[in-house]
């Protein structure tokens, strides 16, 4: 059984022959071609063979063209950050959206011409055309809320859902429809699926109505376009206290990856009964807690996910967030090895 049969069957809830694992480790395949963050981002060709050489090595089930979080902010402008030991962000106070009226510049692109998403696209067909014969190929989109934090800075951005809700509206509709037009790009250079990074909707940062109001019924769209496409819908938020159930409903995902409890669940047996047979659990060892973890304490971590989350299918073992960039693959390669061994059905 290859990863692609493997991850279909958890998808739809059945077992296959084991447990499908996915530790993010896209930011510590530039290892793998000794290149740093910034060459990574920046060349399309190589971080395609450094993800590619990052799965064969660890043997993963999924792809996922995770590179950054300002893959699409900077194509309206944001200016960025290019670094060589971390992911290229927004460079500091150099807000792209300053005032109300700068809402209003932000328009609709095409992502297709315009440059990272351009390239994202391209990078997800690098993979479709190495890989997606035998593993799934997710897209991964950063929410309309987040790509516009990017562009103000969130604390700019938190002011302004209260003080200017209808200019910051007009923003969050350009770029929704411009998603519309990279979802499409995506989709056909091979994704099987799109993650959305809904980050804001967790209650560490704000209320499910207002997330609901401001990115809500703009990812509800976003989500039955992916559908509409051909696509299937996952979502990935690493917030604690991640709200599935104002998510489901708005978008009737496939799948969540996931890193702590949603606010609703008190312990793994709850998300596994309330939540188990609507999506797909995808988590959600956390990448932090790796940092100072032993082997020892990761084979105990993930033999307790496996308990809890196996049965019937519907679990894809793998870390809530990014692998930590800092470490090397061995911690990727152990919950690989868990999943083979400890997680067979």
């Amino acid at each position: 059984m290859n990863s692609l049969e493997r991850v279909t069957l958890a998808l739809n809830h059945k077992e296959a022959d084991r447990v499908p694992v996915y530790p993010l480790i896209n930011s510590i395949s530039r290892k793998y071609l000794d290149i740093g963050y910034d060459e990574w981002t920046k060349d399309v060709k190589k971080c395609a063979e450094s993800i590619i050489k990052a799965t064969d090595e660890v043997d993963v089930d999924v792809i996922c063209t995770l590179v950054d979080l300002s893959v699409e902010a900077a194509d309206w402008g944001m200016e960025l950050k290019y670094s060589k030991n971390k992911a290229a962000g927004p460079a500091k106070n150099k807000h792209l959206v300053k005032s109300k009226e700068d809402y209003h510049k932000i328009e609709v692109l095409n992502p297709r011409e315009t440059k990272r998403m351009s390239e994202h696209i391209e990078l997800a067909h690098l993979l479709y055309e190495a890989k997606g014969q035998e593993k799934p190929i997710v897209g991964f989109v950063f929410g309309p809320l987040g790509i516009l934090s990017m562009m103000t800075g969130l604390d700019n951005l938190c002011i302004d859902l209260f003080v200017c809700p209808d200019d910051v509206k007009v923003a969050l509709r350009n770029i929704t429809e411009t998603l519309k037009e990279f979802i499409s790009g995506l989709i056909e250079a091979g994704c099987h699926a799109i993650m959305f990074d809904t980050l804001y909707a967790s209650r560490t940062i704000m209320s499910p109505e207002m997330w609901d109001e401001f990115e809500g019924v703009y990812i509800e769209e976003l989500s039955n376009h992916t559908r509409e496409k051909g696509g299937m819908v996952m979502l990935h938020n690493c917030g604690n206290g991640v709200y599935f159930e104002q998510q489901i409903k708005r978008m009737d995902p496939i799948a969540i990856s996931y890193q702590h409890l949603p606010p609703d669940c008190k312990d793994l047996a709850e998300i596994k009964e309330k939540y188990g047979h609507k999506v797909t659990l995808i988590g959600h060892v956390e990448p932090g807690w790796l940092l100072t973890a032993t082997e020892e304490d990761l084979r105990a971590k993930c033999r307790e996910q496996i308990d809890a989350y196996k049965k019937d299918g519907g679990f894809i073992l793998a870390t809530g967030c990014e692998y930590p960039a800092p470490l090397d693959d061995t911690f990727a390669k152990i919950m690989v090895e868990e999943a083979k061994i400890y997680g067979k059905y």
